[in-house]
């Protein structure tokens, strides 16, 4: 089994989803996973799982709600999907903390995505390509025009979001 990726939503924000990240490592080793490591404290790790990926990102979001009690989606994608994401990524990047890609749950059914794209975004810019929201803040995510979670919503599906420069410090972090 190769190296993976493992990010889980929305954790130490605003002090709320408080997860440290040597918990966030045991976790993963409980279930089996190994050459366990974490990157900053956002819930970004890079492991070894056992075989089934998809049954231990699910053993981890119950394993999380079980020892802390409040339920967060776990996303994981290979080292290989991780690079093609980035180099998909359709906007220029004028700042690398200003682009980022968001991880989701699953593709977003065409009638979602054309809903969102009725959706406010003043110069901000987004795009979906296969399971990543692409998006590019005018004036970074700090000063946001496009709502995040208004367009999570409309399309129906959750995600987790990196900026580029996390993004691809967990690419040479996975090798």
């Amino acid at each position: 089994m190769s190296r993976r990726i493992v990010l889980i939503r929305a954790v130490n924000l605003g002090g709320t989803g408080r997860l440290a990240m040597a918990q966030w490592r045991e976790l993963a080793e409980s279930l089996g996973a190994r050459d366990v490591s974490t990157y900053i404290a956002s819930g970004n790790m890079v492991c070894t799982p056992p075989a089934d990926t998809e049954a231990f990102d699910r053993a981890m979001e119950r394993a999380v709600e079980q020892t802390f009690g409040f339920f967060r989606e776990v996303i994981s994608r290979s080292r290989e999907e991780v690079v093609a994401a980035l180099e998909a990524h359709p906007f220029e990047v004028i700042e690398p903390k200003y682009s980022y890609l968001s991880f989701l749950t699953a593709v977003p059914a065409s009638e979602a995505i054309a809903k969102a794209r009725g959706l406010q975004t003043g110069e901000d810019r987004w795009e979906v390509i296969g399971r990543e929201l692409h998006l590019r803040y005018a004036n970074g995510a700090g000063r946001p025009q496009l709502k995040e979670a208004a367009l999570g919503r409309a399309l129906g599906v959750a995600g987790t979001a990196r900026n580029l420069n996390t993004v691809r410090k967990l690419i040479e972090l996975a090798l």
